[in-house]
């Protein structure tokens, strides 16, 4: 597809990146995050024990209705303080780094950045937030949410009591690189779901655009648009989501290499619960992302498009876009 206007690098500032970002992030995690829990207990379920109890739930209705139940409703935002506490930084190194990563490939007479470099730059961008925030939050997300307790009772104490504890914990008792377990994965997961999420979302926005003879949509359409590219990774990446999961979820085994343990998890995977195992969360975290990279993308334009209005206004500047405000 030929590199278009809006595809031409621009320069913003890091703070930004930062505020729209996180301001977007925030929302997302808000929203979304009990689909999220859902789908991490759905990926951590075994097939041969839910077999043995009949009564345990297969859908991601039933699953969530279940942990209400036993664990109560806050049970379901489990994890959600690591979430948050990285959502800032995530945002603002997601956003920045594709920014920086499109002026490097982009035309250095036109400064337009063919689709090819927008793909290039989302698969930098997913890389650089795995391993600058993401495979540590997950880490910590992940064992909380694992943990089957529940939060009306408070005689049942869990091992780890809030995203810092758990973070703590684990650096004590299993060393800090276990606060990386995982991050190739992550790393693949991440930059596959940016390449793609960032691609679709660009390219629908400039036909969007073109269709209608806009400057700027208006903020229901990048939700739209949004969601629509937001589901596209969990798609093309689900069976890494799953080995993934259930690698940050076991403790670390003294010795065991990352891809030994990489070999064994899917190994197990494929042979004691059948391939459809590799896809199970599918729907959950399809309702999880797809939403959340909607939020996301409204969000950050919107926040990008006040900023960007306050600044024209403070150099007397009227901007298309302002009748969007």
């Amino acid at each position: 597809m030929a590199a278009t206007k809006s595809q031409t690098t621009t320069k913003t500032g890091l703070s930004t990146h930062l505020l729209a970002g996180g301001a977007a992030g925030l929302a997302e995690a808000m929203c979304c995050h009990p689909l999220d829990t859902i789908k991490v207990r759905m990926q951590l379920k075994n097939s041969r024990r839910a077999a043995i109890d009949a009564s345990a739930p297969k859908s991601f209705l039933g699953v969530g209705q279940r942990i209400v139940q036993r664990e109560g409703v806050r049970a379901l935002y489990k994890g959600l303080g690591a979430v948050v506490s990285g959502i800032v930084p995530k945002m603002a190194i997601r956003f920045s780094s594709f920014e920086y990563y499109k002026t490097l490939l982009a035309n250095k007479e036109t400064g337009v950045v063919p689709t090819s470099g927008v793909f290039l730059a989302g698969l930098g961008a997913g890389i650089t937030e795995a391993v600058a925030v993401v495979t540590p939050m997950d880490v910590v997300k992940i064992r909380l949410q694992a943990q089957r307790h529940s939060t009306v009772d408070p005689m049942d104490v869990p091992k780890y009591r809030n995203a810092l504890h758990a973070a703590f914990t684990i650096v004590k008792e299993e060393g800090p690189m276990t606060l990386y377990k995982g991050v190739a994965l992550t790393a693949l997961r991440q930059a596959t779901n940016q390449a793609v999420n960032f691609t679709f979302y660009q390219e629908f926005k400039r036909i969007a655009r073109q269709m209608q003879g806009l400057d700027e949509l208006p903020s229901y359409q990048h939700l739209i648009l949004g969601g629509v590219s937001g589901a596209m990774g969990p798609l093309s990446n689900a069976p890494i989501d799953t080995i993934k999961t259930r690698i940050q979820k076991a403790t670390t085994v003294a010795g065991e290499s990352g891809w030994t343990r990489f070999v064994t998890v899917t190994r197990d995977i494929a042979q004691k619960e059948g391939y459809k195992a590799f896809y199970r969360g599918l729907t959950p975290r399809i309702l999880r992302v797809a939403p959340g990279q909607a939020i996301t993308f409204m969000v950050y334009e919107k926040v990008k498009a006040w900023i960007d209005i306050w600044n024209a206004r403070s150099q007397h500047i009227r901007l298309p876009s302002e009748k969007y405000a």
